[in-house]
């Protein structure tokens, strides 16, 4: 049996963060200073990362693994863990979100180790707005990437950008370059995952206001989703062959269709990123747990999933941990 929820739903997608740490500070995201370390010694292992992805998808269901962090290039062992997952995936997908830092001194190696797939963040191309955002003037570092994973091959290569209020006016500019580059751009409403509790749904740029800002340049045409479950809308832009998707968290939920499991870089299970509940597996597998022990607790954690994240409901309570900590 897969891990299927109390509302019908059945988890397919394997989000993994694989650490807290990152080389930039988005205001959506970080504190300025950073997030707590995590004591080495609590972080997955190589081989402990490699033996849930094994389960997850032998015994599980599971069809697409996902790298994430905080920054995931932070690890110095990511093309181990990417290799010895890769070796055990079967036919999964096994791709990687990252900010781009250090990429193109590492992408080599990480397809050689087995990834398939790669989304970059990339809020902006105005690199004053870039390093107001992140707190770090390290956009050509985040270019040079995206040129890397180009020459490697990486198709497609999806760019993901968070919706802010000071970055609307540049949406087109992002647009059109990624158009220029031949990326694939997803925008994304920002949600009230943020370190510092910034976030207002007042102030929020919902899709509606970035779908008005983009047509004063482009023609987009009505949207379509490639999969019932893929959380994006792809509109064609001027007639097409190129989209750009519009990932409306907060506006259009999508949680109906939610496919997604996530294991924090402690080993937690958590079945949705605004729930506190985490299900512990690396004490399983630190005490001797058999696969099927760890499997059945993955199952229980998943079953007692949320039903959506409940962001219009007036008792809402935004969750402990933020989005670096959890891992997108």
């Amino acid at each position: 049996m897969g891990l299927i929820d109390q509302h019908g739903r059945t988890a397919h997608d394997l989000r993994i963060s694989v650490t807290e740490k990152c080389s930039l500070r988005c205001t959506y995201c970080m504190p300025e200073a950073g997030l707590p370390a995590i004591p080495r010694d609590d972080l997955l292992t190589p081989v402990e990362i490699a033996r849930l992805v094994g389960i997850g998808v032998r015994d599980l269901g599971i069809t697409d693994i996902r790298f994430t962090g905080g920054e995931p290039l932070m690890r110095n062992d990511l093309a181990e863990i990417i290799e010895r997952s890769a070796a055990v995936a079967g036919g999964a997908s096994v791709s990687m979100t990252t900010n781009g830092i250090g990429l193109d001194k590492r992408i080599d190696e990480l397809v050689a180790a087995g990834l398939t797939r790669l989304n970059i963040s990339l809020d902006t191309v105005d690199r004053d707005h870039f390093a107001r955002l992140t707190r770090r003037d390290r956009l050509p570092s985040v270019f040079a990437g995206i040129e890397a994973a180009k020459r490697a091959g990486i198709t497609p290569l999806k760019i993901n950008a968070v919706l802010m209020r000071d970055t609307l006016a540049g949406a087109a500019d992002l647009l059109e370059w990624s158009l220029a580059n031949g990326v694939r751009l997803r925008f994304i409403e920002q949600m009230p995952l943020d370190a510092d509790e910034a976030w207002a749904r007042d102030n929020m740029v919902d899709a509606a206001e970035l779908l008005d800002a983009l047509s004063t340049r482009f023609t987009l045409t009505e949207p379509h989703r490639e999969d019932p479950s893929a959380p994006a809308e792809e509109w064609l832009v001027d007639g097409g062959p190129s989209t750009v998707g519009v990932i409306a968290s907060v506006t259009r939920s999508f949680c109906e269709a939610c496919d997604r499991t996530r294991i924090t870089a402690e080993g937690t299970v958590r079945s949705c990123l605004f729930g506190d509940d985490e299900t512990d597996l690396r004490g399983l597998l630190r005490s001797g747990s058999d696969d099927a022990m760890i499997a059945d607790w993955w199952r229980a954690a998943m079953w007692g999933k949320q039903k959506g994240h409940g962001m219009d409901l007036a008792d809402f309570v935004r969750p402990e941990r933020s989005m670096g900590a959890i891992g997108g």
